[in-house]
């Protein structure tokens, strides 16, 4: 039997809730490591992790920290990535980085694999990961557009506080615990901007995530935006998101209104999107069968429901899309790019 390639990795940001999934799923995929570097911020170094049974001692992340790596996956946080994604690329290294910094660079490749994968091959050096909102509405959609084309992308989320770290889904916990016993909390964490000003979101719904452009829209919103063109490759398409947070630990929701190009039959939809990779139909509402957060954590797929043509336009779909933000909205794709790496240089 021939031997596999086996290839030197890194994971920057390995102690954070994305890194932490990115480790799990390279030990549960047997992803092919000969040396395996895990990286964090000063604050960790020293401390040991388990990997496939053995020690591993975490090391701070310093530009020298990638000499002899082949690919390395970074969840540390854009300025970490703006900093050592092009130290690393310099040593020759392969970077799948899930943060903002590189996403919307015209020479970074912005990859689903389900949607876009053939970009992958374009890289300079490092290929993006988008945002998690992106990614689950792109998947569910790239069968759509495919087969009738696409015009316009009305969408609302209901994101979960893990998108926002694991101090925010601490917060979340502490304020529910408050106001049951108390009847009053203190809010200090979101919503996650350079304002003092912070907001409840135990038992609420903050119609904020990340700070506001001078359009009135947040970053977070332009990113879906943004990102759904370049994944798409198609600028024409208009889109236009409400992102809110919502007192949930794990998986995002979506509301999402698609007008389609051409006529369709609501059979033929469903059998576009059972048939599709990583997409599980769950679309029953005569036995209240449909799409829920609680159920999506701890999956990798993306799960889409409610699926159901406007009333108002007969070219128009309403859905509902739910997906574990941590693992397809991030470490998950993360991998699967990484995997797709790994088969190319075998």
């Amino acid at each position: 039997m021939a031997k596999h390639k086996l290839f030197n990795v890194a994971v920057v940001g390995a102690t954070g809730a994305v890194g932490v999934q990115i480790l799990r799923l390279l030990e549960e995929r047997n992803f092919p490591i000969a040396e395996l570097k895990v990286l964090s911020s000063a604050r960790s170094a020293g401390k040991v992790i388990k990997f496939k049974g053995q020690d591993v001692i975490i090391q701070e992340a310093k530009p020298e920290s990638f000499d002899g790596v082949e690919i390395a996956l970074f969840s540390a946080g854009g300025d970490v990535s703006r900093e050592l994604v092009p130290a690393a690329i310099d040593r020759g290294v392969i970077c799948i980085d899930n943060t903002s910094a590189f996403r919307m660079d015209p020479e970074t490749p912005l990859v689903v694999p389900e949607v876009n994968v053939d970009k992958i091959n374009e890289h300079k050096g490092v290929i993006a990961n988008p945002n998690c909102s992106t990614i689950q509405m792109v998947h569910a959609l790239k069968p759509l557009y495919d087969r009738y084309g696409i015009s316009r992308i009305i969408v609302s989320t209901y994101q979960a506080v893990s998108g926002a770290g694991v101090s925010a889904i601490n917060e979340m916990l502490r304020q529910s615990k408050d106001i049951l016993e108390t009847g009053s909390t203190k809010p200090d964490i979101l919503p996650v901007s350079s304002l003092p000003v912070k907001h409840q979101i135990a038992f609420n719904a903050i119609p904020q995530i990340d700070k506001f452009h001078e359009s009135g829209f947040t970053y977070e919103e332009l990113k879906m935006i943004n990102e759904t063109k370049k994944i798409m490759g198609d600028d024409s398409i208009e889109v236009t998101a409400t992102c809110v947070r919502i007192p949930v630990v794990y998986g995002h929701s979506e509301s999402v209104y698609v007008e389609l190009k051409s006529d369709f039959d609501l059979s033929e939809v469903r059998s576009l999107l059972a048939d599709a990779p990583g997409i599980v139909l769950q679309d029953n509402p005569a036995e209240q069968v449909y799409p829920l957060a609680s159920e999506s954590a701890g999956k990798n797929e993306t799960f889409v429901g409610r699926v159901r043509r406007d009333l108002s336009n007969p070219r128009a779909l309403n859905m509902w899309i739910v997906s574990d933000n941590l693992l397809k909205g991030a470490a998950w794709n993360a991998v699967q790019i990484a995997e797709y790496i790994a088969i190319e240089q075998e």
